[in-house]
């Protein structure tokens, strides 16, 4: 493990593996160095390129400086960049995907984008979330209940009751517990896009750089239109579906597509 100092001097945990032009991973909610699909993909890109999976803000080994804003963590992938030579391709899955929209508007040093399935909700083929669904969370954060926090998650992006409830006596539960104060970035990052209206495409309007967004064949009706409404927002964007995939995207699945679009 290494490390990178952030602007507001939070320490950001990071690996780095395999040997080419560098390639930054960006997570989804939950999911970290240890925990999660960055590490399997981080080691099907390794024989082409130098890749970097990194614990973001509040996870794994990573520091949690307070307040937290999603600028803070665009300025966390800032430092990561200019820690890999200042020129990569950045690749994002879920919230992941969208912090990395946002980072491809906002910074330089980004060559190419590539993304899955920004969890956005766009139109009415799914249910908008609640407008005090952040607060909600935020509150079971303050009050310490993290599984609540976790469950309440788990069952917004569609988990069926009785597997939320199998989740709780699984090993990985408390591994989840101790990352759940960061749900509530995760949906942060998200903003407004859960509510069923069309993208704001000026949010990425400075992302003009090559972009790939993908969804999965088998993917929910609305997560596939979200992909396709994001793919119209960004300027220079490329839009394609992986067969057979679905949210839980399988590393091998996506690693040769990222090979031939970071080539």
């Amino acid at each position: 493990m290494s490390s990178v100092i952030s602007a507001d001097g939070t320490a950001i945990a990071y690996t780095r593996t395999g040997q080419g032009p560098a390639v930054v991973l960006v997570d989804g909610a939950m999911c970290f160095r240890r925990m999660g699909p960055a590490g399997p993909l981080a080691r099907q890109l390794a024989d082409r390129f130098t890749v970097y999976t990194y614990d973001r803000r509040g996870r794994g080994e990573s520091g949690d400086t307070a307040p937290y804003s999603v600028e803070r963590e665009v300025e966390d992938l800032d430092a990561l960049i200019k820690e890999a030579g200042g020129d990569v391709y950045l690749y994002g899955i879920s919230s992941g995907a969208v912090l990395a929209c946002d980072a491809a508007a906002r910074l330089g040093g980004i060559r190419r984008l590539a993304v899955y399935e920004p969890p956005f909700i766009v139109d009415g083929t799914h249910e908008p979330r609640p407008d005090d669904y952040l607060d909600r969370m935020d509150a079971m954060i303050a009050q310490g209940r993290r599984g609540d926090a976790v469950a309440t998650f788990m069952r917004t992006v569609g988990m069926p009751g009785f597997l939320v409830a199998l989740f709780r006596l699984m090993p990985n539960w408390p591994k989840l517990k101790r990352v759940a104060h960061t749900l509530p970035y995760d949906f942060r990052v998200l903003g407004d896009t859960g509510a069923g209206r069309p993208l704001n495409a000026e949010r990425w309007a400075g992302a003009q750089l090559p972009a790939l967004v993908m969804d999965g064949g088998k993917s929910p009706e609305y997560m596939r239109n979200a992909a396709k409404a994001l793919a119209g927002a960004l300027p220079q964007a490329d839009y394609r579906t992986l067969p057979g995939q679905t949210h839980l995207l399988k590393p091998e699945a996506v690693a040769p597509v990222l090979k031939e679009w970071f080539a």
